[in-house]
């Protein structure tokens, strides 16, 4: 069983204190995945987040060739504990030119990008495919600094699908990369450079700062090469949602188990912007200093939106170009659905302005993006009647995320899921997507 099409997020009636567990990092589970394939013997994943996009990446490695073991994981049912034999940088199976390896990427940005950069290390032809909204989200920025590196890439207008030919890889090369529209293009290149002999160069707006480069810098700096263990950490992106919950329910006393102290991801930063519900001066009515998706946070950003018009003061967000290519035109989706639920929104460029707002429930469409549909069901534990479309979406990065909604304290919020279309309540695996 699984989610309906349509729900409703019921507040819980008695909000208590909570101590509550987030799935591993999708960011880095899907990084940690490529190194382990790239390393040289096994390598033990704990703590790997289990959801549709890693599913994606385990089971292309597997067509790949690779030995790829999943068990449980008895921290968090959302996780896995993985193990992937690694090559030392082969790639064990290929496809012919009239005949290539096809590999499905689905929605998955990270699989679609470290995959096209890992497949050059290959001695044969790939065909890259996923989603219709997959191929329509950029690569030609990859496709451009692999065509630099010798590679052949045939690509859709620079979209895929993409045909990706591997060849002999002996002689050193270097290329450049743009981040304007997307840091994946960089991480996918420096994944791989060490086995592909590569001397990659980051270019593009804020390229020295970017934090999920960073993040695959510093990855690559501390993982196992010839095999061992590597603990993924939780995921800040996911742990904003709760962390949002808390501040909106002050009584759940929320907090995050096994807070991630590494400093690795962008999202932990989302306990600054928090800081605004805390303020004792309600009555100053200048904004708050803007919030660059560039600069300040990554996916969060989304989450901070949509929490933004039950601030006491105007929040502006900026940079947001990025949100536009992504899963959605999440931009243009974040200021549609709250403007349906009440919330004063202008959006200008690449920019949101939000004032303070009156919220009533909507019926929220989610464009099958994850992030729509977990950012507004948080919102609905507290403006009721927030009723969400097609809510299974929720299981590209976190297939438990409604169980731990309706779980009572301490593990979960206590809130009810309801079947909008019968008035009945979810429960066990009718709360899980995917």
């Amino acid at each position: 069983m699984s989610l309906p099409s349509l729900i409703e997020i019921v507040p819980p009636a008695h909000p208590a204190p909570v101590l509550v567990t987030v799935p591993g990092s999708k960011s880095i589970t899907n990084r940690a995945l490529v190194l382990a394939a790239l390393a040289e013997g096994r390598t033990t994943l704990p703590g790997a987040l289990w959801s549709e996009d890693t599913e994606i990446m385990v089971d292309a490695l597997r067509a790949l060739g690779f030995d790829v073991v999943v068990d449980a994981d008895a921290g968090e049912e959302g996780n896995r504990t993985i193990s992937v034999a690694g090559l030392g940088g082969r790639i064990p199976n290929a496809g012919m030119p009239g005949q290539p390896l096809e590999i499905y990427v689905g929605n998955a940005g990270t699989v679609a990008r470290f995959l096209m950069a890992m497949l050059c290390l290959g001695d044969g032809v790939y065909r890259l495919h996923g989603t219709p909204r997959m191929h329509q989200r950029p690569q030609r920025a990859l496709v451009h600094a692999l065509s630099q590196l010798g590679y052949r890439i045939s690509a859709n207008d620079g979209c895929l699908p993409a045909l990706v030919s591997g060849e002999s890889r002996s002689m050193k090369r270097a290329c450049s990369v743009s981040i304007d529209e997307s840091s994946q293009f960089a991480s996918a290149l420096l994944l791989s450079a060490r086995a592909g002999g590569w001397d990659v160069k980051v270019v593009g707006e804020d390229a020295e700062e970017s934090a999920y480069v960073a993040m695959t810098s510093k990855l690559i700096e501390v993982f196992p090469r010839q095999g061992g263990e590597f603990r993924i950490e939780p995921d800040c992106s996911s742990a904003s949602y709760f962390l949002a919950a808390g501040a909106l329910l002050p009584e759940t006393k929320l907090q995050v188990a096994a807070w991630p102290e590494s400093g690795w991801q962008v999202d932990a930063r989302f306990v600054e912007f928090l800081r605004r519900f805390k303020e004792a001066d309600r009555q100053d009515d200048s904004p708050y200093p803007a919030l660059s998706r560039m600069r300040d946070l990554g996916d969060s950003i989304m989450t901070a939106i949509v929490m933004a018009p039950l601030l006491p003061r105007p929040s502006r967000f900026v940079d947001l170009g990025r949100l536009r290519i992504q899963e959605s035109e999440r931009v243009e989706a974040l200021h549609l659905e709250l403007s349906k639920c009440g919330a004063k929104v202008v959006e200008a460029g690449d920019t949101l302005e939000i004032q303070p707002s009156q919220l009533h429930g909507a019926e929220i469409e989610t464009y099958e993006d994850h992030r729509i549909a977990m950012c507004f069901s948080t919102l609905g534990l507290k403006v009721p009647g927030m009723r969400i479309r097609n809510p299974g979406c929720a299981g590209k990065t976190f297939p438990n995320f409604y169980a731990k909604l309706a779980a009572p304290a301490p593990d979960g919020l206590g809130a009810t899921v309801l079947d909008a279309r019968t008035g009945r309540a979810l429960t066990g695996d009718e709360l899980y997507a995917g």
